[in-house]
């Protein structure tokens, strides 16, 4: 897959996204969004993969949301295969929180506005001690009215959830992990080391249980949808039983199925 502005590479069992805008701090196009939607896509689809790792390129930023160059009234300028950014960006957040597969955030700087956002809605969150978190929607005129506020009062709580988005403050990479926004922090320099040694210890936990346990965490906060995304999840191992077997087997044969066995 050929991309204009991440760079998508998998191997070892990961899948790594990189927003490529490092002159932009990783601010975020129509263009960008569309082109996480398809990687992400692509990791969801990929067996090989277990782990998806997302970051930024450069060591000055994660992502600081979308490019205030291109917005205007109505929004961002550009679309993508009629995907506005505020459309796509809401796209990406759900395929973080749904792929069922554990995706790391990579915090290597700044993770602000609609990049602050990303790493909320990643399973886990890995960051440089140079890095820097905070929100930025009332100070431009925006604001996250779903995953980005949802996820953050969980993470957080409701009092500095609303300190965060009211306030635009920023915060160091200690003060995030003393809030329960980040997982760890490590020195810079150490940062890959640090990712690669989550990915590896992830990579050898059971899939389908790290796959049920990620659907478990949202079924009960994402209403239907949650249940739904819990449900699809036991189907497919439903699939992988002879019980399920005998009822396609019995349709192409044109007889009765017959489930008497399995009931015990």
């Amino acid at each position: 897959m050929k991309f204009k502005e991440i760079i998508y590479e998998k191997g070892d069992g990961v899948a790594r996204i990189t927003i490529n805008r490092p002159e932009k701090y990783n601010a975020c196009t129509p263009t960008t969004v569309y082109e996480l939607t398809q990687a992400f896509t692509d990791a969801w689809s990929d067996n090989g993969v277990g782990v998806v790792v997302f970051t930024g390129m450069g060591d000055k930023a994660f992502c600081t949301g979308g490019d205030q160059s291109i917005r205007d009234l109505g929004g961002y300028a550009g679309t993508i295969a009629a995907l506005p950014l505020e459309v796509g960006w809401q796209q990406v957040s759900r395929l973080i929180r749904t792929i069922p597969k554990p995706v790391i955030a990579r915090i290597n700087g700044y993770a602000i506005g609609g990049g602050h956002v990303f790493h909320v809605v990643c399973d886990l969150s890995i960051a440089s001690e140079t890095a820097q978190f905070g929100q930025a929607g009332p100070r431009v005129g925006s604001f996250d009215p779903g995953y980005g506020t949802g996820d953050l009062v969980r993470a957080v709580g409701m009092k500095k959830a609303k300190e965060i988005w009211f306030l635009c403050r920023r915060y160091s990479a200690q003060e995030a992990l003393d809030m329960g926004l980040v997982n760890t922090v490590v020195p810079h320099e150490q940062l890959d080391e640090e990712v690669n040694k989550w990915c590896d210890e992830l990579l050898k936990k059971s899939p389908t249980a790290l796959k049920m346990l990620k659907f478990a965490f949202h079924a009960e906060t994402d209403g239907v949808a949650g249940i739904t995304n819990l449900g699809i999840g036991g189907l497919s191992l439903f699939y992988d039983t002879e019980e399920s077997v005998e009822g396609t087997r019995a349709f192409m044969e044109k007889r009765d199925p017959d489930f008497s066995k399995f009931r015990s």
